[in-house]
């Protein structure tokens, strides 16, 4: 079936169904080509992250061809947690509310030692957000959303069952070879997006490696559907030492459906393709639910803990994107939302660079912003897996230690470590920013994702973050000066003026006062601020932003 012929509430199916989804080989005019047909960008991979790329640059104009080797969904839950940064992406991108609606939503997570609650902690303590700490949704189900979001924008071309076996790289572009049912055909173009997975074969066919550290430890995902309710709150629940799995850690997590998600610590002696049979995985969960509990398996996978990433994300014309160009352990859901955060950062430059707005440099900046995030996953996923599975008596003495402190001193729960969530990468150290000249309070500083706020307009309700532009824009309280509202591709928000700060908590988050202005990037960054901005010094530092003096 071509895929622009699937009926919409397939989409809306239940998870079986949408898993059975079968998206069919099409062949493409440029199969038919003498020579390659020539594109401004491919994109490799139809996962949630190609596929956000894919509907980022498509909403700003851009025509993407997505090439995908395979003709479904994602198989099994996958990832699951997705957090309140990739929500707000995925809400610029027109399916949030699809995201949220299903998902199950949570910002409570609670700590337990062998079978004793230690603490509780709270991922969004305080209101006026939108969007939740985390949903849980299984990958499959983000997955379907996005496609059927990117089947309704004319500017994508997505190809199943076409699979990349080659790239040459040339100075303004790329040819790719690309397998079908058909035979070999190949594309150029301009910028390829390599957004094909943790075995990435682009990668390979440039030569290319991920380095980092394997951790000698494995653990089981079960995902069992309980019949007749769940006793467990829509909480993330972590154990050491429970009594139902002695002398390892287990990690529980509500998914719609009445799924749930439990991780059980393995070892590094157990044998995968044993621990995978159902006749092992069912006592585990058995013990942990309880001997009356009914349940059924949904699916099961085992894995090793990985740190990887690659030296540099762009290498010429390709650009390496999510779990393509760095791998975390999936303790704190730092996989999916960073390569969702990647594809955010990469979509704007690319759309200003195809249009001449731009160098090339600018994707450049890509690398050194991206790379620096993946080293703080990496760093805070490796500090979780060495904190989980101690590998030496001392480490584990050290961890028993924290554990038994926890329970009566704050100053231990933040020494524990069961997976630190994921959260947004501040881009200190970005060459886009431009440093503060004036003194500020708070954490909007030069590379921050803006925090969302509640305003109104007209009297409705409205948020920040929704009024923001695709391109740049200046927030300013206050009315804005003449000359700000003429400045080329940037949108001026005045609140006080056109939106209300209805709760103040926009003017506290930015510690602002009359006249202070922020100029944020098209990826809802934070680029400049100001106590009273010059006209020059917004365009300099929008100069700066666009990589315009590289």
């Amino acid at each position: 079936m071509n895929p622009r012929d699937i009926p919409p509430e397939a989409f809306h199916a239940s998870g079986a169904e949408v898993q059975a989804i079968e998206f069919g080989y099409v062949r493409s005019p440029d199969q038919d080509s003498a020579t390659p047909a020539q594109h401004p960008v491919v994109i490799v991979g139809a996962g949630p992250v190609g596929l956000s790329l894919a509907i980022d640059l498509a909403q700003r104009g851009q025509r993407v061809v997505v090439l995908d080797n395979d003709h479904k969904l994602s198989t099994g839950s996958r990832a699951i947690c997705f957090a309140k940064r990739t929500l707000e992406i995925w809400d610029r991108l027109g399916v949030g509310q699809r995201m949220v609606d299903k998902g199950v939503s949570w910002n409570v997570g609670k700590v337990f030692l062998q079978d004793e609650q230690l603490y509780e902690f709270n991922l969004l303590p305080e209101a006026g957000h939108e969007r939740p700490a985390f949903i849980n949704l299984q990958q499959y189900y983000a997955e379907a959303y996005l496609v059927e979001r990117a089947l309704q924008l004319p500017g994508i071309d997505i190809r199943w069952h076409n699979r990349v076996t080659a790239v040459e790289q040339h100075g303004d572009g790329a040819l790719l070879t690309v397998d079908t049912p058909e035979g070999d055909y190949r594309i150029g173009a301009q910028w390829v997006a390599a957004c094909d997975g943790s075995r990435s074969p682009l990668r390979q066919a440039l030569g290319l490696e991920a380095k980092g550290r394997i951790f000698k430890d494995r653990f089981l995902i079960a995902d069992v559907k309980l019949a007749g309710g769940a006793e467990f709150p829509t909480e993330r629940w972590f154990w050491f030492d429970p009594p139902f799995h002695p002398g390892q850690s287990v990690l529980l997590h509500r998914q719609p459906d009445n799924v749930w998600r439990i991780d059980f610590q393995l070892g590094w002696d157990a044998d995968p393709e044993e621990e995978k049979k159902p006749e092992n995985i069912l006592p585990r969960v058995q013990a942990l639910l309880g001997p009356h509990a009914q349940f059924e398996l949904d699916w099961a996978s085992v894995y090793t803990f990985a740190c990887l990433r690659m030296d540099r994300f762009v290498h010429g014309r390709v650009v390496f994107v999510g779990d393509s160009a760095h791998g975390v352990s999936p303790f704190g859901a730092r996989g999916a939302n960073s390569g969702v955060q990647d594809a955010e950062n990469l979509a704007w430059k690319l759309d200003w660079v195809l249009q001449g707005r731009a160098s090339a440099a600018l994707v450049a900046t890509y690398g050194p912003e991206r790379e620096y995030a993946a080293d703080e996953n990496i760093a805070n996923s490796t500090r979780a897996t060495d904190f989980i599975t101690p590998k030496s008596e001392i480490s584990r003495l050290f961890r028993d230690a924290a554990l038994h402190l926890a329970r009566d001193h704050a100053f231990a729960r933040r020494i524990v470590n069961s997976g630190r969530l994921s959260v947004p990468a501040t881009l200190h150290a970005s060459p886009l920013n431009t440093p503060d000249t004036d003194a500020f309070a708070g954490l909007q500083v030069p590379g921050a994702v803006l925090l969302d706020a509640p305003l109104t307009r007209q009297g409705q309700p409205t948020w920040l973050l929704r009024a923001l532009g695709p391109q740049f824009t200046l927030i300013v309280f206050g009315a804005a000066p003449g000359w700000a509202l003429e400045l080329p591709q940037v949108q001026v928000l005045q609140i006080g003026v056109e939106v209300q700060d209805s709760e103040g908590l926009a003017t506290q988050r930015l510690d602002a006062l009359p006249h202070t202005a922020y100029l944020v990037r098209p990826d809802q960054h934070v680029c400049a601020r100001w106590r009273a901005p010059t006209e020059a010094a917004v365009r300099a530092a929008l100069a700066r932003a666009t990589a315009a003096h590289a």
